[in-house]
């Protein structure tokens, strides 16, 4: 008896620095299973003080108290486990931390964003929008819309969508008795609506903003939308707010604002930076010219696909060109882009996800994140103008762990971009022919100047431009400039005037640059003639000589 009352006693004498150190190797055997985790996942995270991923749905009810009932409305929505980004973003944003989240097309990231949104809004309050969800086009805008709002049924929370911006006086204004709690618009819209001289819409209560298609919004350009968000970054001026931005695609300067702009930021990355995702076989097309793209389609369709089937173009008009051509071989086929009417892009994305159509021919509005079930078959009509539109082109197919195909027709034309795109096929998993591998890269100084001469039709060696050459573009920008004006009838009659005189000016100073190079080339030609009299003078004989044999 005595020998075994000596076994506890002996447990209880352990120092203090045995029991240390047997924590710090429990730790360091947690530690190395989250990186083992991760890595199986290919989950990248960085920030301060990262919590474990979340491995079971059952976590986010036991660790950290999310509703059941939040829980089995997203496993009605086809969810067995939690994805990649699913994983780390919930404990992230359950924990209130400010976010740059990047992951391949269909991985989730809506749902990543909308649960923890919701469960920490908890119930409705009467102090108008507590969260705001940012998307780049109306199309998406409206699926996180459908989405949200089945995950909001039985919590009483209000969401709203900005159709019209009309409405929003009624429905927003002071008088106004409805209160909503989520408000998920295009940035054009709320822009419209905060700059309005009566007030509509108070932002200063918002707890979460969430950006979502990050790196599309924050372009600059006609393409971008940094000025608008930059306006409702600064309407959001809550003391409670927080910020999460997603995206499939990161450039480094978003990384860098974020950086600068958010606190105690976690950068979360699933998979290769800007790649496109292994689920999705890929395919390069050769066509050799515009003529052989439509064989080549032609030939897809003949031989069988699987519909729905996506086909991507450059613009409006090639979308409208490629209906007609489609429509009369009998494919049950429609376009969607810019010009048509909200009712009409409504009715044909309802009528694409009804499989009434098989082939749906769209542009740009349609590559960024929009959820179509079951899509078994992008087609890149027109070749991708960067690497990141290809990527997000390609992401509509392959999305939530199933299988999908993309196919893209390349002609000799696009041959300065094949090879970023064969290197982000390579990279993802996908075949390309060896001497694609082996493409040389444009210096970025030699890519300007072939774009210069391809853009203004100059064939001058090098970057830099004679003078003369250098009037005729300014006289050819002006030109353009006043064409542009006459046939939108946009701008004043000032402006009008102003760009005459600039372009007269233009012209004549081209015609004393052209004046100025002709008395060069008649000086020259005098010299020339001084200089052979002056020789001819001290050889008098063989001037004579000359002279006789003529």
């Amino acid at each position: 008896l005595e020998k075994d009352a000596e076994v506890p006693a002996a447990k209880q004498t352990l120092s203090k620095k045995e029991k240390k150190q047997q924590l710090n190797e429990a730790q360091q055997k947690h530690i190395s299973q989250m990186k083992q985790l991760r890595s199986k996942h290919n989950i990248n995270a960085s920030g301060t003080d990262m919590p474990d991923p979340i491995t079971d749905f059952s976590q986010l009810v036991t660790e950290y108290k999310v509703h059941e009932r939040l829980v089995s409305k997203l496993l009605q929505q086809g969810y067995t486990e939690p994805t990649p980004i699913q994983m780390q973003i919930w404990p992230l944003m359950l924990r209130g931390r400010e976010i740059l989240a990047s992951a391949p097309t269909g991985s989730g990231k809506t749902a990543a964003f909308l649960l923890p949104m919701i469960h920490q809004l908890k119930s409705p309050r009467a102090l108008g929008f507590r969260a705001l969800v940012v998307s780049p086009t109306r199309e998406l805008a409206e699926q996180t819309y459908r989405e949200c709002s089945v995950l909001c049924e039985d919590t009483g929370l209000k969401v709203h969508l900005i159709d019209k911006v009309d409405k929003v006086i009624s429905k927003f204004g002071p008088g106004s008795s409805q209160k909503f709690d989520i408000l998920i618009t295009t940035p054009n819209r709320l822009v419209f609506i905060l700059m309005a001289e009566e007030t509509m819409i108070n932002l200063s209560n918002i707890e979460w903003l969430i950006v979502d298609e990050c790196d599309r919004l924050f372009e600059g350009g006609k393409r971008g939308f940094k000025g608008q968000l930059s306006t409702i970054y600064m309407a959001c001026s809550g003391l409670k707010v927080k910020r999460a931005l997603f995206s499939a695609t990161q450039s480094q300067n978003l990384h860098n604002w974020c950086r600068d702009n958010l606190s105690d930021l976690a950068h979360v990355n699933v998979g290769p930076r800007n790649t496109a995702s292994q689920d999705v076989e890929q395919e390069l097309v050769f066509c050799g010219d515009e003529s052989g793209k439509i064989h080549a389609l032609r030939n897809i369709f003949r031989k069988g696909y699987e519909p729905p089937c996506l086909v991507f173009v450059q613009t409006k008009e090639r979308a409208r060109q490629l209906f007609y051509e489609l429509m009369h071989d009998g494919v049950m086929v429609d376009a969607i882009h810019a010009d048509r009417t909200q009712k009409q892009r409504e009715t044909c994305v309802q009528a694409f996800r009804a499989k009434k159509i098989w082939v749906l021919i769209c542009t740009e509005l349609m590559s960024r994140g929009i959820d179509f079930k079951g899509v078994n078959l992008v087609i890149n009509y027109d070749f991708p103008p960067s690497k990141v539109s290809y990527i997000h082109r390609i992401g509509r197919t392959g999305r939530a762990q199933q299988k999908g195909k993309a196919v893209t027709f390349w002609t000799l034309q696009d041959q300065r971009l094949l090879q970023s795109i064969s290197q982000t096929i390579s990279k993802s998993g996908s075949s390309v022919p060896e001497w694609m591998k082996q493409l040389r890269r444009l210096a970025p100084e030699e890519k300007r100047v072939k774009q210069q001469k391809r853009d203004r039709g100059f064939v001058s060696e090098g970057a830099k431009f004679t003078k003369h050459e250098q009037e005729k573009r300014k006289k050819h920008q002006l030109s353009k400039k006043l064409t542009q004006l006459r046939l939108t009838g946009e701008g004043s009659s000032e402006k009008s005037e102003m760009l005459k005189a600039k372009l007269y000016k233009v012209i004549d100073n081209q015609k004393k640059t052209q004046e100025n190079e002709i008395k060069q080339l008649d000086r020259k030609d005098e010299r020339k003639k001084r200089k052979r009299e002056k020789k001819d003078a001290k050889n008098p004989k063989k001037n004579f000589k000359k002279k006789k044999t003529e």
